[in-house]
């Protein structure tokens, strides 16, 4: 049943993060020593010192994996809120005006430490790595997730990234418990999985609605490659389990029953950066509005398709309209 307009907005909280993008070879990033496809938590200096060795022009845009899926929500005509710190500075008004822009409703913290910020670096196999300066974002504290937040809300969005900070994650998690919203939770890397799979399960287990994972986060967590398997133990955890399978789609488990969606397009992909956190946004959107399992899984298989056409995790109006269609 679809929740009443009084309670369809769709909440997302995670480190407000500004993504530095760089189109760079595979040789470039073995300089940067982290594994590929990964997210390395880094200080601002060494952020600085990987741009001064590279010769591409990077692009500055809002971001940040819960970001990225509310400002979908709110692309796609959804009521989205997002939850966040930032800095008093000028790459804090960035992520903020970029918010209202994208018909996102923002209650952000404000620190006097820099903005937080992300370089992705994207190999020509379009694989993205990550590094990120979290900034002001770390200084987040329980004390600023309140009730308002979520007054009128259907689902929580949570990044997995947030889980560095167990205080906050843990205050988010129970508040929104406590004001009867749906949680939804993205594993967001493998390497997070690998480092805190223990806290995670705990979580999942007593918190989480939603429980969105990839081939490697899912291979992290559940210590199997079977994809039957594996989504059997997720789906253990929450009622709603999703286990996204790259070029052949997603696999969603959803009270019980299996629904395989394929992906909604045939283009190569430029650049995957965004892709699991705008898949999110369409899934996320379809719940709310009532859509059974399969347009769920269709409208987010399109998200996912066309951020990956483009680079960056900023789908451009007519992918919109494109997605829109489906609807």
């Amino acid at each position: 049943m679809a929740p009443t307009r009084k309670h369809a907005t769709i909440v997302g909280i995670g480190s407000a993060l500004v993504d530095i993008l760089l189109t760079e070879t595979d040789e470039f990033l073995q300089t940067l020593n982290a594994p590929k496809g990964g997210m390395t938590l880094v200080d601002s200096a060494f952020i600085e010192a990987a741009l001064k060795k590279s010769r591409a022009h990077p692009s500055v845009v809002p971001g940040g994996s819960a970001c990225n899926t509310i400002v979908g929500v709110g692309k796609i005509g959804g009521s989205a809120r997002f939850v966040g710190k930032c800095g008093n500075d000028d790459l804090g008004k960035l992520f903020k005006d970029g918010l209202i822009r994208s018909l996102v409703n923002p209650r952000i913290s404000v620190s006097t430490s820099p903005t937080g910020r992300v370089l992705s670096v994207v190999t020509p196999d379009a694989q993205r790595t990550m590094f990120t300066y979290l900034g002001a974002a770390s200084e987040a504290v329980p004390a600023e997730i309140v009730a308002d937040h979520f007054s009128d809300a259907s689902i929580v969005h949570i990044e997995g990234y947030l889980i560095f900070n167990q205080d906050l994650i843990l205050a988010a998690l129970k508040m929104a418990k406590k004001s009867g919203v749906r949680v939804s939770l993205d594993l967001a890397s493998f390497t997070v999985v690998e480092a805190n799979k223990e806290f995670i399960r705990e979580i999942a287990k007593e918190y989480v609605d939603i429980l969105i994972a990839n081939e490697d986060e899912a291979r992290a967590f559940t210590g199997t490659s079977d994809e039957g398997e594996a989504l059997d133990i997720l789906s253990s955890y929450s009622s709603t389990a999703v286990l996204k399978v790259g070029r052949r789609g997603s696999y969603i488990r959803m009270d019980g029953a299996t629904t395989q969606v394929g992906i909604m397009g045939s283009g190569a992909a430029v650049d995957t950066t965004g892709a699991g956190d705008l898949w999110a946004a369409g899934f996320l959107f379809g719940l709310v509005k009532g859509f059974p399992a399969e347009k769920c899984g269709q409208i987010a298989s399109a998200c996912g398709y066309e951020v990956c056409q483009v680079l960056g995790a900023q789908i451009p109006d007519e992918g919109w309209e494109r997605i829109r269609k489906l609807l």
